[in-house]
């Protein structure tokens, strides 16, 4: 096998497995939960809560079915587009660091666009029961109109302010109340390791390039 096709082999696995996993851990939680429930993992600070996400990563919202469509086309349009993007670096012989990175986010973006475009048609409502797949009455949206399940909750810390404190006194303050899901973790890995590797890995990759050309390694 060529190193070019290793590397496609490599990210390809990646992207695969991720996926897997993310469609795992959703199905399971729409399942077997209702909207709205708690189930502690570690404490109070590590727990499952179920929520579905109507727009961007993290609870972000975007709203409107028109909203809807443009949020799971615009996933769908990127996605091809890393595809596209990733193929022609392999060609190119990028580093694995790199495509590494894009594949991460390439997992989380079709993570989230396979709830984006089927689960308004394969689940029926977590409102009120457990979902169910394929439900005889149809399911809660048409195409591209579904919800992005969400679960990991990570409030590692919480506390009120005191009043004396100016602007935020009384109030409630929560350290990472985002509530994300396996997709959404691998966008924000693969943005990091992207950033990573563009000023520190890449400086150094081409430093190194720049003293074989000039003969001082072999």
């Amino acid at each position: 096998m060529t190193d070019k096709k290793r590397q496609a082999t490599l990210v390809a696995v990646m992207v695969a497995a991720i996926l897997v996993v993310d469609q795992v851990v959703k199905i399971l939680v729409k399942t077997n939960m209702q909207y709205g429930e708690d189930i502690p993992l570690i404490g109070e600070w590590c727990r499952l809560h179920f929520i579905e996400n109507e727009g961007f990563a993290f609870g972000m919202k975007m709203g409107g079915p028109v909203g809807k469509v443009v949020l799971t086309s615009f996933r769908l349009v990127a996605s091809i587009a890393i595809v596209w993007l990733m193929a022609h670096m392999v060609k190119k012989g990028v580093r694995n660091s790199m495509l590494i990175s894009l594949g991460l986010i390439l997992a989380g973006a079709m993570g989230n666009l396979i709830d984006s475009c089927f689960y308004g048609l394969i689940f029926n409502e977590s409102y009120y029961s457990v979902a169910t797949m394929f439900p005889t009455g149809g399911g809660y949206a048409p195409l591209f109109q579904g919800k992005v399940v969400d679960m990991f909750y990570f409030p590692l810390f919480e506390f009120d302010w005191p009043m004396w404190v100016p602007v935020v006194g009384g109030n409630h303050f929560e350290f990472f109340n985002a509530i994300f899901n396996v997709a959404d973790a691998a966008i924000t890995i693969g943005i990091f390791w992207m950033m990573i590797d563009q000023f520190f890995v890449a400086p150094k990759h081409a430093k190194s390039g720049r003293k074989v050309e000039d003969g001082e390694e072999k």
